[in-house]
């Protein structure tokens, strides 16, 4: 094992969830206001996960007042306190960009049974 492999096992969480692309989840950010921490939940849609090992991230998209918003998060990142998945979705896609233009019923997703 070489040294960018060493550097990057030491920095990986051993507990990593297990969520899938269409998957509902919450996840549990911490955020640095002056001198306190704090969690912020972001509930949405994973609509993609790229890369893999300690750079994997995944998108996840959800609605704010009739505006689509995404964030990208990094799985090993120590900022993400948890990733709760909310219910599994029925897609038949990797990257689930489609959803960007759909609306209401139509951006639903079916639910794995």
């Amino acid at each position: 094992m070489g040294l960018i492999e060493m550097i990057e096992a030491e920095g990986m969480k051993e507990n990593v969830p297990s969520f899938n692309v269409g998957d509902t989840v919450k996840v549990g950010y911490r955020i640095i206001e002056g001198g306190k921490e704090r969690i912020q939940n972001f509930e949405g849609v994973v609509i993609a996960k790229k890369n893999g090992g300690i750079r994997e991230t995944f998108t996840v998209r959800r609605l704010s007042f009739g505006v689509g918003v995404e964030r990208c998060f990094p799985i090993h990142s120590p900022k993400i306190a948890y990733v709760n998945v909310v219910r599994q979705g029925k897609v038949r896609r990797a990257k689930l960009y489609y959803l960007r233009g759909l609306t209401g019923k139509a951006a639903k997703i079916k639910e794995k049974k």
